[in-house]
Order: structure tokens, then sequence, then C-alpha cells
């Protein structure tokens, strides 16, 4: 006896308008356990959606282009396993195919409610000025007028109130801000004129090439960011010297095919353990910027290059967990991340970012704060110079270190004496002992 199953979209961390990028079945596809049914992208990567039974394909109720979220319906599809056999797991909901044709046809899925933290920031609206006669003749109540004025709203710009007898209300004015900033010109910032469009194909030959989805939603992130937050960054470098030393002689007693250690795990560690001594660098502030939340968990961000662009895995509870340990959940997150297979869960959660250019070269940049965290640290590749020791030059393994910060929550003193905390642990890694 055939039964009918749904496969819907599994949970992806209350992450809602999920892209359809790609359906790779049609009614009438037979199906394998696992076999993949179609491929979604989020802001940050692209994940596969499996079949979680093997079967013939009924129906498809997706197609290339639908935004779905946590449940959406999939595809139908029919199974030729019985759901009770003890054998194989129950597919749910399970109907005999006999009943489907007597059954009402299902609803199509309702779209998700889009989430606005998914868009990018409406740039403010140039102040609305307030005229200077136009409050006299609108219908408002004292305090409504007082409302406007505050928020720089000209009241006779409201046609209609929504009270008795057309009398403007708050609501009515709340209302009109809200009009006003979404049918705002899309500009870069509150007064920044717009970048001019050129036609470059007047100056030679060009070619035009669609940027992926994670690197338009980074780069709206960024500048939100940046328009947003003022950061300072702070630079310096360290020597390694013993910290190089010990890793390389961990990784050559290690067998060929262990987990091998890198820097970065290390810079991970004493990192927390500057966290845990400056609580500042480990908080957030609330959405109105009246209130800091202070986090007591240590969960770091690795910012990992992508063909797709830069996505930042999370791992969790550094603190808990020893290099060995982080050295394989970082490689392997980082694997995941290059073949776009992250989840949204992967991604959420971070207390600080670390941006790492060393395989690459660079002496010093500034990172951009990945908000709602209120710090990020850069580090560039290492290199030996000569280091003044009070009677003479030794060289010594640099490590360049740059550290940008949300100047709100913290001030320079406390960015510099972080910084002093951070290069203690990586020139003496015994301090992470302590």
């Amino acid at each position: 006896m055939s039964f009918l199953i749904e496969i819907k979209v599994p949970d992806l961390g209350n992450v809602a308008d999920i892209d359809i990028i790609e359906v790779l079945v049609k009614p009438g596809d037979e199906v394998a356990l696992e076999q993949t049914l179609a491929v979604m992208e989020t802001d940050k990567a692209t994940m596969d959606l499996p079949a979680s039974a093997a079967g013939k394909v009924q129906q498809v109720h997706i197609k290339v282009g639908d935004k779905v979220a946590e449940g959406t319906l999939i595809a139908t599809l029919e199974v030729a396993a019985d759901p009770a056999s003890p054998s194989k797991p129950a597919p749910t909901p399970a109907v005999p195919v006999a009943q489907v044709e007597a059954a009402p046809t299902p609803a199509p899925a309702p779209e998700p409610a889009k989430v606005e933290a998914a868009k990018p920031a409406a740039a403010p609206a140039a102040p609305i000025a307030v005229s200077s006669t136009g409050g006299s003749k609108a219908h408002a109540t004292p305090s409504v007028r007082l409302f406007a004025r505050e928020l720089g709203v000209d009241l006779s710009k409201i046609q209609n109130g929504s009270g008795r007898k057309g009398r403007i209300l708050k609501d009515d004015v709340k209302n009109f801000v809200k009009q006003a900033l979404t049918s705002a010109p899309a500009a870069t910032g509150a007064g920044i004129p717009a970048i001019p469009a050129v036609d470059f194909s007047q100056f030679g030959e060009i070619e035009e090439k669609q940027l992926s989805k994670i690197k338009r939603l980074t780069g709206q992130n960024m500048t939100r960011v940046w328009l947003n937050l003022p950061m300072v960054t702070y630079h310096d470098e360290v020597a390694i010297d013993e910290m190089e030393e010990f890793r390389k002689s961990v990784n050559a007693g290690q067998a060929k095919d262990a987990v091998k250690l890198t820097g970065l795990v290390f810079i991970m560690k004493a990192l927390v353990a500057a966290m845990q001594k400056f609580p500042a660098f480990n908080s957030s502030l609330s959405a109105d910027g009246e209130r800091q939340i202070l986090k007591k968990y240590f969960h770091i961000g690795i910012a990992v290059d992508t063909p797709n662009g830069l996505v930042v895995p999370v791992i969790r509870d550094v603190d808990q967990k020893g290099i060995f340990q982080l050295s394989t959940e970082l490689a392997e997150k980082s694997e995941l991340a290059r073949q776009g297979k992250l989840k949204p869960a992967d991604m959420q959660g971070g207390c600080m970012t670390i941006s790492s250019l060393g395989g690459i070269g660079g002496t010093a940049f500034t990172p951009i704060v990945n908000a709602p965290e209120v710090a990020i640290l850069g580090v560039t590749r290492a290199k030996v110079q000569p280091v003044w020791n009070g009677s003479s030059f030794e060289p010594k393994l640099m490590l360049p270190l740059d550290i940008t910060y949300d100047h709100r929550v913290i001030d320079g003193a406390e960015g510099a004496r972080f910084m002093e905390a951070l290069k203690a642990n990586l020139a003496d890694i015994r301090r992470l002992l302590l």
C-alpha cells in the first residue's frame, strides 16, 4: 500500500525569507533517501534540502524565486513503505493514497512573515521640516502637537486624521513617519547623496557580473554598521616566538593524519581570556542604545573567505574547549563554509569576531565591527623583525594585531588595556593556564 508524505523546510534557526534558487525535481521523478530536492540560499550560505524518504514525487509546491521558512511545504512524495513497519522510520504525516483523492486540496502554504532584519535598513529620511503656520491649521490636541514637534513632523502634511471629526492622533503621526521612511529614496546615509551612475562602456569594453546574495547583503550590513557605529581601530604587534615554537613542537609529535594546530586557535583562547578580564568586549548594546547587555558565554566568530563571499561561522564555548577540539571544529566549519553548507544557526550568537589575513599578507587593516557585537580583531601575517631589547637588536617573530571597537561602549584607554592583555596572553601562552 502506498502512502503520501510531505517534505517541509526543517528548523533553520528562526530564519525567514529563505530564497529557493534551484528546484531539482518535478512530478513523476523517483527520488532516493537524502537526495537533494531543492537548494536554498540565505544571506550567508546555500543549503541543500534533502528528501526524508525514498519515493515518487507527486507534487512540487515551490519554484525558483519563492521565499520559504521553517515548515513551508516543499514537495509531496508517494512512498511504498508502510509507515507502521518497525524496520523503517515512520514518515509523518502519512495518508493512504486511496484516501487522497477524497481529501480536500490543501491550501497553499502562507507566505512567511518577512523579517525586517533580513532587509537592508532604510536610510533615515531627511528631517521633516515643521511649518510655522501649518501647526495652527491642524486638528490635533496639544499633546499630539508636542509629539509631532519632537519627531519633526509638519502636521499640515497629514491630510486626514483617524480620530473623531478628522482629529489627528499619535498613531497618525507615527504612520506618517513610517511612510516617509519607507518611501524615502535609497541612499548611503542621511543627507549623503548617492554616487551617480556612470556608463563605463563609453570608455571601453566592460562585462557586468551579478553580485552573489552573500556579497550584496554583507555590503548592506557593513554600510549600516559604518553609518551607525562610531568605530575606532587600534593597531599593535606582539612577539609570538614562544607560541610558534610550542605549536610546531606539538604538531611534530602528532601522527600524519592527526589534526594540526594553527596559530588561530591560540589567538581564540588568548582573545577569550582577555574578554573575561574586560567584560565590555563581550557585550552588546540594546536596540535603543540605553542598555548594555553583558554575555556570560564566549562564542567566537571566524571570518572565512569563500568563492561566494565572506561568511562568519561561530565556534561556541571557546572557553570550555581545548586547542585540539577547537582545531577540529574550526577545520570542519571552515570546510562547510567554503562548500556553502553552513546553516543559519552556525553563524548566529557570536560574541566577537576574528578576521585573519595572515594566510594572504598585509601589515595592518581596519576590520568593520560585526554588529551587534561591539569589537572585532584583525590579524595579518607575522614576520621576523629586529627588536631592541635594551642593549641590542634581536630577531623576533612579530604578529600585527588590529582591534576595531564601538566607541559608544569602549573608550580608548580600555581598548588599549584590552590589547595589552591580549598581547600578554599571546607572548606567553602559559598565562592561559592561570
